[in-house]
C-alpha cells in the first residue's frame, strides 16, 4: 500500500525555478503517466519523487510519512531507467538477484523472490543467460524483475521502452499493462514522450507544462474534455485543429463564425454575453467528416497520407500560418489536390476562449 502526495512541491536551480506549485495525489493502486514536450520537468518530478532530486519547496509524503530528506535506499522505491543498466558479467538470475544479496536476505528468499518476478514476466528460460545473448526486450524485462524483487511500494518508470523499435515498443507495453494487472496493488508513476504509451497505459495521465500541472485526468477525459488549448493540441495524433472565429448564436447550442468563412456549431453551452466573443473551435482530425451542406473548413487539400485504414488529409495553409489536417476513413487518394468541404458533430466541437475551454468556466 503506498499513497503518494505532493503538496505545493517546487524545484529550482539557483534562481531558476523549473517546477512549480505541484500538487497531486497518487493513490494505492494507480498507473499514473507523466506526459508533457522536452524540458517540461517529468523526468525531474520523477527523480525528486526517488529521491535522486532535492526538493526545494513544498512536501513529498508517501503513505502521511515526509520523504523530503528521506534517502533514495529508504523510500521503497524501485527505478527502471531508460537505459538497462545491466550487469553484463552477470545473469539474468544474478543481475535480479543483486539487490537482494546486498540486503543480505537468505539464499531461499532471494531464490523465491527472483522465481516470482521471473514467472510473472516470462523470463524463466533466460535465468542462465548473459544479457548480451538478450534482445532489447528482454534486458528491459530483466531491468523490471530486479525491481520486482525488491517488493517495493512504488514502481517509477523513466522512459523505459525509448531504447527500443517500434514492434518491441508495443510488445513490451502490452508486458507493461499485463505486470500492472498481476499486480494490482502497486503504485506505478511512468514518465513518457510517447502519448500512445500514455493514453494505453495510464490510470490518470498529468500533463506537465510551462513548470506546472496543465491538468490531470484519465485518457478518455484529456482526449474528450481537454481543459486549455495545450492539452487538447497536445494529446491526440494528429494535434486538435484549432480555428478563430466569433460567437453569433448563444445557447445550449453555440454557433460560432469563423474566419475563414465557415460555420460551427458546438454543445459547449454559452450566455446571451457570450454573443460577439472570440473564441476557437477545436476539431479532432478524426472528428471531420465530408459535408455538401454548411461547412466548417473548405479548401485544397495539398497532401494525402495513406495509411491503409485512414487517409490523413493536409489542407493549404490558412493566412494565419495554420493548416488544417482531416483524417477519413479509407483509402482517398482521388482527394489530393481537390477542394474538400468538411464538417463536424457539434457534440465533438470544443469552443477556447483566452487558451481555456468554455466547458470549464
Amino acid at each position: 500500500m503506498a499513497d503518494l502526495v505532493l503538496k505545493n512541491v517546487e524545484k529550482a536551480y539557483g534562481e531558476v525555478k523549473v517546477l512549480k506549485n505541484i500538487n497531486l495525489d497518487i493513490k494505492t493502486g494507480e498507473l499514473i503517466v507523466f506526459v508533457g514536450p522536452s524540458g517540461c520537468g517529468k523526468s525531474t518530478l520523477l527523480r525528486m519523487i526517488a529521491g535522486l532530486e532535492r526538493i526545494t519547496g513544498g512536501d513529498f509524503t508517501i503513505d502521511g510519512q515526509r520523504m523530503n530528506d528521506v534517502p533514495p535506499a529508504q523510500r521503497g522505491i524501485a527505478m527502471v531507467f531508460q537505459s538497462y543498466a545491466l550487469y553484463p558479467h552477470m545473469t539474468v538470475r544474478d543481475n535480479m538477484a543483486f539487490a537482494l544479496k546486498i540486503a543480505k536476505k537468505t539464499p531461499a528468499e532471494i531464490n523465491a523472490a527472483v522465481d516470482k518476478a521471473a514467472r510473472i514476466l516470462q523470463l524463466t528460460p533466460y535465468l542462465d543467460r548473459l544479457p548480451k545473448a538478450l534482445s532489447g526486450g528482454q534486458r528491459q524485462r530483466v531491468a523490471i524483475g530486479r525491481s520486482i524483487v525488491r517488493d517495493p511500494k512504488v514502481y517509477l518508470f523513466d522512459e523505459p521502452l525509448s531504447n527500443l523499435d517500434a514492434a518491441l515498443r508495443v510488445a513490451t507495453r502490452i508486458e507493461i499493462a499485463q505486470l500492472k494487472e498481476a499486480m494490482p496493488n502497486s503504485t506505478m508513476v511512468y514518465v513518457t514522450h510517447d502519448q500512445v504509451e500514455a493514453m494505453t497505459l495510464a490510470s490518470r495521465i498529468v500533463v506537465l507544462a510551462g513548470g506546472g500541472i496543465s491538468q490531470v485526468g484519465s485518457p478518455l477525459e484529456l482526449y474528450e474534455r481537454p481543459e486549455n488549448e495545450f492539452v487538447a493540441q497536445f494529446i491526440g495524433s494528429p494535434s486538435m485543429n484549432l480555428l478563430p472565429g466569433e460567437v453569433i448564436e448563444t445557447g445550449a447550442t453555440t454557433v460560432v463564425r469563423l474566419e475563414n468563412g465557415g460555420l460551427a456549431r458546438s454543445q459547449v453551452p454559452t450566455q446571451s454575453a457570450d454573443k460577439g466573443l472570440k473564441v476557437k473551435i477545436g476539431v479532432r482530425p478524426e472528428d471531420f467528416v465530408e459535408t455538401e451542406g454548411d461547412a466548417v473548413h473548405s479548401g485544397l487539400v495539398e497532401i494525402t497520407e495513406a495509411l491503409g485504414e485512414v487517409t490523413l488529409l493536409y489542407f493549404q495553409k490558412t493566412g494565419d500560418g495554420a493548416q488544417v489536417v482531416a483524417k477519413l476513413p479509407g483509402i482517398r487518394p482521388e482527394l489530393r489536390r481537390a477542394t474538400v468541404k468538411l464538417t463536424a458533430d457539434p457534440k465533438k466541437v470544443h469552443l477556447f476562449a483566452g487558451g481555456k475551454s468554455l466547458l470549464y468556466r
